[in-house]
């Protein structure tokens, strides 16, 4: 239950790691950092929105550039439309797939700009227009060819395996087709871990096997041609963004720091913390709320790499992540001896108070969720009263890191209020039962919500819920930022 009347009392923890308040800023430099964050917001608005814009304009200028060219002018028949027909669809459908790679890539301009979260989602969404198009391009160009020379769709497939690259061609389009399919969520939900990333990774195999037929397809690239200057140019990018950050740079950052395990310590039931030392950890440039992609050098856990928040700012030489049981993958974590060698990647992510463009700060988080709420409010510079902290939990057992929060409250001057239960089963809620009969509400437990900016971290169901009330409730869009962690 969560009493709004008043902050809940801090928890038992050790001593605080938030930075003590200083004086009150007076009004005017208030005001000129509410201007600041407001432009900032909606600069991110403007960004962010481009992001998807952007992936389908590249597919369009792709077009263009081919409707330009001589060989767009050359339609004879049903045959000659359909085979066009069938050409478009592949230059839209390649070029949303290597756009994918760059989304994919985890640049840091990219997260910067719009956030690795969010560049991921447009690369998500992308797959079943890449899945359909990629299919009408096969389908069309088969009948498009039958038609032009008089065969049947079978004779005409069989005719296309003798021509170079083709046997090429039909190999990338299954392995575009098994990537996109085993990437449906109904689908990747029945595979492990391990068997998805495999699939996954034969979009880079995919991608290499379709250029020679990309480049061999007669005038449509022909040499001295603006297209062909174009796709090749797109490929680079795309293959070398991948080389670069997704293999490199790790890499680099991984022999730079020499991060190592030194200690895994329970804190409750399926949670652990790992304590890591390395080499200028600070360094890194972790903010609060950020997250890395670890993988951990041991016999059982060195092919799964793990998503997961720093639970505390990382200092010159240690750093600490706290990991739930959510799998086989994530169990195993529990069981790391120290001295295990470990890889990163990032940090990544914009749960930052980078972020913010209003006054005040709300913050929600359920179950292991608290691990980047801490962080951030760890990483604040904040005013006496500006924040103002929830966290739930389904029973005690799930009061991961509360103490420590606590104490980061009380250090801040924060007001902290808890909610433990089971959700309500009168009505879908992200609250307990008792505390909906009892009224309680975002705006009750954050009276200063429509000038807040919400930070909510949690399981994706519930987290969705306090989110939908708080656009129900007004707060405007780009003050809500949402980290969804699976349950």
């Amino acid at each position: 239950m969560i009493d709004t009347a008043r902050p809940a009392r801090p928890l038992p923890s050790h001593r605080g790691q938030g930075r003590l308040r200083g004086t009150v800023p007076p009004a005017e430099t208030l005001d000129v950092a509410a201007r600041r964050r407001r432009r900032a917001g909606r600069r991110r608005r403007a960004t962010t929105d481009l992001l998807g814009i952007l992936a389908w304009f590249s597919a369009a200028f792709a077009v263009t550039l081919w409707l330009a060219s001589s060989s767009s002018h050359t339609v004879i028949g049903i045959g000659g439309w359909l085979t066009d027909a069938g050409i478009v669809a592949g230059l839209i459908a390649t070029d949303l797939v290597l756009v994918m790679l760059i989304l994919a890539a985890r640049v840091p301009l990219i997260d910067r700009t719009f956030g690795q979260d969010t560049a991921i989602a447009v690369h998500r969404s992308l797959g079943k227009p890449v899945l359909y198009l990629l299919l009408a391009h096969g389908a069309l160009l088969t009948l498009g060819y039958g038609a032009s020379a008089g065969t049947g769709p079978i004779a005409e497939t069989i005719a296309l395996f003798s021509t170079p690259d083709m046997p090429l061609a039909y190999l990338a389009l299954g392995l575009f087709v098994a990537v996109v399919v085993s990437s449906l969520i109904a689908v990747r939900r029945r595979l492990p871990y391990e068997a998805w990333h495999v699939i996954h990774l034969l979009s880079y195999a995919a991608v290499l096997v379709a250029l020679p037929h990309m480049l061999s397809v007669g005038s449509v690239l022909a040499y001295g041609t603006w297209q062909r200057v174009y796709w090749i140019a797109l490929y680079v990018v795309s293959l070398g963004l991948i080389a670069v950050y997704r293999f490199a740079v790790p890499v680099v950052v991984t022999l730079r720091h020499r991060i190592r395990v030194v200690d895994v310590q329970s804190i409750a039931p399926g949670v652990v913390s790992i304590h890591l030392a390395g080499r200028d950890l600070d360094r890194l440039g972790a903010q609060g709320g950020q997250y890395g992609i670890w993988r951990f050098w041991t016999t059982r856990t060195w092919w799964h790499a793990h998503p997961v928040s720093f639970s505390a700012i990382p200092g010159q030489n240690h750093a600490r992540i706290t990991v739930r049981d959510l799998g086989a993958g994530s169990a195993r974590l529990g069981r790391i001896t120290p001295g295990a060698f470990v890889s990163l990647e990032g940090p990544y992510g914009l749960f930052t108070s980078r972020a913010r463009t209003a006054p005040y700060l709300a913050l929600v988080a359920s179950g292991i969720g608290i691990t980047p709420v801490r962080s951030l409010l760890e990483d604040t510079d904040l005013r006496p009263a500006e924040a103002t902290v929830l966290l739930r939990g389904t029973d005690t057992d799930q009061q991961y890191l509360w103490d420590e929060t606590a104490e980061l409250a009380q250090a801040t001057d924060s007001r902290l209020y808890t909610m433990v239960g089971p959700r309500a089963w009168s009505r879908e809620s992200w609250m307990t039962e008792e505390d909906v009969r009892r009224g309680v509400t975002l705006r009750s437990v954050f009276p200063q919500l429509l000038e807040s900016d919400l930070y909510v971290c949690g399981p994706k169901a519930w987290s969705d819920l306090v989110v939908h009330e708080a656009r129900l409730a007004g707060i405007p869009e780009h003050q809500i930022h949402q980290e969804r962690f699976e349950s």
